[in-house]
């Protein structure tokens, strides 16, 4: 696989995450988000309140209604506003926002990352500061294509990472506008902006 395409390429911060040992491509770390971010619950300071294979930083904010299926980490500052729905393996950096109505599954987001509201984000790493507007969506699956294998257009080339849910890479600063909908197999390079009610569709099989 092409270098260009390696996480830290995106996300500056990344190798100083307690991932950045690992695999090097978003789809690598986001199917093994589960066994990850479980293992990485043995190396939290004392700063975080853990209840099972849930940890949240005793700084973070969750309100009542929020839900949290582990294993997860919040980070300082976080915070979860009710409705918002976390499961399948979710990591949180420091100052992340997750607002109300709000799913996030098996991902990561990194500091200062936010979800404003209703919006969906699966099997994806978001960078540092990047805001998704209320409504906005990052799709992890092709359920409408008989052929589920993710495939995706990055620099001219047909990239097949051998997964069937992946959603996006988004790397740090990235604005995504509300009612935008990014289909599953994405790359979204550092501050790019994305207009409201967008398509953004990376795949070949168009």
């Amino acid at each position: 696989m092409s270098d260009d395409l390696r996480i830290e390429k995106f996300v500056a911060s990344w190798p100083d995450s307690p991932f950045g040992r690992d695999d090097h491509y978003a789809w690598q770390i986001t199917r093994r988000a589960v066994e990850l971010v479980g293992a990485a619950l043995s190396d939290l300071d004392e700063g975080y309140r853990r209840e099972g294979d849930v940890a949240v930083h005793r700084t973070a904010t969750i309100e009542s209604g929020a839900v949290l299926k582990g294993p997860a980490i919040v980070g300082p500052g976080c915070f979860l506003a009710a409705g918002a729905y976390l499961r399948g393996g979710v990591f949180l950096d420091e100052g992340c926002i997750i607002g109300p109505g709000c799913e996030l599954k098996s991902s990561f987001m990194f500091s200062g990352a936010k979800l404003a509201h209703f919006n969906f984000v699966g099997d994806s790493i978001l960078g540092a500061d990047v805001n998704l507007e209320a409504g906005a969506i990052i799709a992890n699956h092709r359920n409408e294509w008989e052929a589920k294998a993710i495939r995706f257009v990055f620099g001219g080339r047909v990239v097949e990472p051998g997964v069937e849910k992946f959603g996006a890479l988004v790397g740090d600063h990235v604005r995504i506008g509300a009612n935008a909908v990014i289909a599953p197999g994405a790359v979204l390079d550092q501050g790019t902006k994305i207009p409201r009610l967008t398509l953004i569709d990376q795949s070949p099989d168009l």
